[in-house]
């Protein structure tokens, strides 16, 4: 119906429009024949369509039309706030994950410098082992340097000894023999 009530106007003034053109003014094309008469037939068809119920049908058809497509918007609308909903949810979890990463890693600095902390004081006692141990060969290696260098001295006095108790001449010799011995022995 509104249909009907919009294009009533503009088919009434259409064919005045035209005819403007022509002799007889504004309302001369109705008393031309020709147009008179398509005017007349269109105007029988409209109302034929109108009592048939067509204008019914294309309305409801275009508010079909209409309802459908303000469903898919509603459904646009609702696609898209789940949308911005999971968008949210992701940018929480990448939070989350970002901020467990940087625990991560902030433990495992931790960890390796706690680690590197004890490597750096098992290895001041390894060489703080190993100096003793070194310690100790040293004074081994001193004590029987010692012991032998007494008993060399102890050989050389023996032997000088003998040697004046048998009187010969050779005794200042032996004495500077076993001194020089001592001497080489000693380096």
């Amino acid at each position: 119906m509104r249909f009907a009530l919009l294009t009533a106007p503009a088919l009434l003034l259409a064919p005045a429009a035209f005819a403007a053109e022509k002799k007889g003014g504004a309302f001369g094309w109705l008393f031309d024949p020709t147009t008179a008469t398509a005017f007349a037939a269109l105007v029988v068809f409209l109302f034929i369509v109108a009592f048939v119920g067509g204008f019914k049908l294309i309305f409801s058809k275009l508010d079909e039309r209409a309802e459908g497509i303000q469903n898919q918007i509603d459904e646009a609308r609702a696609l898209r706030e789940e949308a911005n909903k999971l968008m949210a949810d992701a940018k929480k979890k990448a939070k989350e994950a970002d901020a467990a990463a940087e625990d991560i890693i902030k433990r495992a600095k931790a960890d390796a410098d706690a680690m590197m902390k004890q490597a750096k004081e098992d290895l001041k006692a390894k060489v703080a082992r190993r100096e003793a141990q070194a310690e100790a060969r040293i004074a081994r290696a001193e004590a029987d340097a010692a012991a032998e260098v007494r008993r060399v001295a102890a050989d050389a006095a023996t032997d000088a000894a003998r040697s004046i108790l048998s009187g010969s001449g050779e005794a200042s010799d032996l004495f500077d023999n076993a001194l020089g011995e001592i001497d080489k022995r000693l380096n």
